[in-house]
């Protein structure tokens, strides 16, 4: 059926079209010219009559016009050209005439386009929903992936959803927990392997350790001082001469003997006491973040099964040191792995996903696991190391580190800066597109990237599983409240009562 026909002067990349009959934005359409069937999408619609111009400004003049043209509308449209279907979708160097006829795509094309090696069904067409839109696996874990939504639009429910179809592939998943939603989650395709969140510092690079204890570059004396203690610590723990797990007593021990060492010069006292009192506030900071009785977090993960590190009792700060810490060791012992240069290695891909990226990544902020999610975004690839950012405020997210998301899964945003800033981190993003976030229905969502082979306006899966999240019912905690304050308040009386108290 024809739909419409091309108008005005017409480029290798998009069509104008003028139709009578009313499409829909996201709707795949055919061009047939020269031998070839070019895939469109429909990126914008609007809807005139040419009697009714923005020249007319008497309302008693419209509605006379109306009622005597009736309903003369005309629809005109964006057509974005993908490719064409008997060519791999190259596009053609040639342009379609203008007045060629643009049909709706038919089914059975569709369906060829979203069949995929090794596909992960997200869910349906939105105006299409018989057909299934799948990505592909190796292209999500190997160019990185972002979840972008405002709040209530349907991201955990996709992330869910994500994860399960990747349990399908035995991929060892890595979710960055910062709410505890999916610590209880059930999937179809794997388990859960909660992981605490502490570190055993064995583990830990000086650097990392230096920063946490706010020590500076410039502070040489004081550095030395801590590297010293540090080592010594590392070497008591090695040694099994410790049954403490808290590290850093471990190290202010050693910094306290050398202070009350009556050889020392008071200067040298000083320096140490600057170093004793750092140590003292790293462990007020990070009370619970050390334990030498663990071992190395990279080793608690497991392939098939969504490792879910929980971070919903952590402070940022905390969230922080960990991602710096996971992903820094990520890339070196993966590296490790693929060249032969060490034994410590992590001897298969993962998949990272980090909740919060706005907090773990900020665009207008520096922090350690800013720079490891950076180098892991640019260099993981190499190494089977993925990221899938997840946010609900996009425009506070790291520029650097979004532009290396090579796919996107854009659900309802409405700020225009949140779409200025996804838009100038996506090559496949197109401005017309970018107008449709605001319109999106709960769960639906743009994707773009390599993961698909055209850009794709789909209705995501509910998520059959169980997980926590959403929005609290406050009206009905509120209501259970003030019923047990009653409860409470009566079996006060009663008990009151039965001691002999009479009100």
């Amino acid at each position: 059926m024809i739909i419409g026909r091309c108008i005005g002067e017409i480029s290798l990349l998009e069509v104008d079209f003028i139709s009578n009959s009313m499409p829909q934005v996201g709707e795949y359409v055919s061009i047939r010219y020269d031998g070839k069937n070019v895939l469109g999408m429909i990126e914008n619609l609007v809807r005139g009559n040419v009697a009714l111009n923005s020249e007319i400004y008497d309302v008693d003049d419209i509605e006379t016009i109306t009622q005597v043209s009736g309903n003369d509308l005309y629809v005109k449209g964006k057509v974005r050209l993908l490719g064409d279907v008997e060519d791999n979708l190259k596009l053609p160097r040639i342009p379609a005439p203008p007045g060629t006829p643009i049909t709706k795509a038919d089914d059975e094309i569709l369906k060829k386009v979203f069949n995929l090696k090794n596909p992960l069904k997200l869910g349906t067409l939105v105006n299409q929903s018989d057909v299934e839109v799948n990505v592909d696996v190796n292209s999500i874990m190997n160019r990185h992936l972002a979840i972008l939504a405002m709040t209530g639009a349907g991201k955990s429910n996709t992330v869910s959803v994500l994860i399960d179809g990747l349990l399908k592939y035995n991929a060892p998943v890595f979710v960055f927990d910062m709410h505890g939603e999916y610590v209880d989650a059930t999937f179809t395709n794997g388990e859960v392997n909660v992981i605490e969140p502490v570190i055993n510092p064995i583990y830990m690079s000086f650097s990392e350790i230096k920063n946490l204890a706010n020590i500076k570059g410039s502070a040489h004396i004081q550095e030395r001082y801590f590297r010293k203690a540090f080592k010594e610590a590392r070497e008591v723990i090695s040694s099994g001469g410790s049954s403490s797990r808290d590290f850093l007593e471990i190290i202010f021990v050693i910094l306290e003997g050398w202070y009350n060492d009556e050889t020392r010069s008071s200067n040298e006292k000083n320096k140490i006491m600057d170093v004793m009192n750092k140590v003292e506030d790293l462990r007020e900071k990070y009370d619970n973040l050390f334990n030498i009785n663990k071992g190395n977090i990279l080793g608690t993960i497991q392939i098939g099964k969504a490792n879910v590190l929980d971070l919903s009792q952590a402070d940022e700060s905390i969230a922080e040191v960990l991602v710096s810490h996971i992903m820094r060791n990520s890339l070196q012992y993966r590296k490790n792995a693929v060249h032969k240069t060490s034994n410590k290695t992590l001897d298969f891909p993962v998949f990272y996903i980090l909740e919060e990226a706005h907090i773990l990544a900020p665009n207008k902020r520096d922090s350690n696991s800013k720079f490891w999610i950076q180098r892991v975004a640019r260099e993981g690839r190499k190494f089977g190391l993925g990221l899938c950012l997840v946010s609900q405020s996009p425009k506070t997210v790291d520029h650097d580190a979004l532009s290396q998301m090579n796919n996107m899964i854009i659900l309802r945003l409405v700020e225009p800066e949140d779409q200025r800033h996804v838009q100038s981190a996506s090559e496949s993003l197109s401005g017309d597109l970018v107008k449709q976030l605001p319109s999106l229905n709960v769960g639906e969502a743009i994707l773009t990237g390599l993961m698909t082979n055209v850009p794709t306006l789909v209705k995501i899966d509910e998520f059959k599983g169980r997980r926590h999240g959403g929005d609290l019912d406050v009206v009905s905690i509120l209501a259970n409240f003030k019923e047990d304050e009653a409860e409470e308040i009566k079996k006060q009386e009663e008990d009151s009562f039965n001691l002999g108290y009479d009100y």
